[in-house]
């Protein structure tokens, strides 16, 4: 039986963690003048993932332990 290959664009964006994935979140491409300096700041760093998402994210990452 072949093995599962891992999703490459999935592994770029998400990380496995002991209880799930994490993420980085969105809004922090283009536009940061208009934006406070705590909004930014809140957009730091990695957010877990929704628990519905987990789901297809284990399917794209069959054993990926980054």
């Amino acid at each position: 039986m072949p093995r599962q290959k891992t999703h490459s664009g999935a592994a770029k964006r998400f990380r496995r963690t002991s209880s799930g994935f994490k993420h980085r979140g969105g809004h922090r491409n283009h536009n940061l003048s208009k934006r406070s300096t705590r909004q930014k700041r809140q957009c730091r760093g990695l957010k877990p993932l929704a628990s519905g998402d987990e789901v297809l994210v284990r399917k794209l990452l069959p054993g990926k332990a980054r």
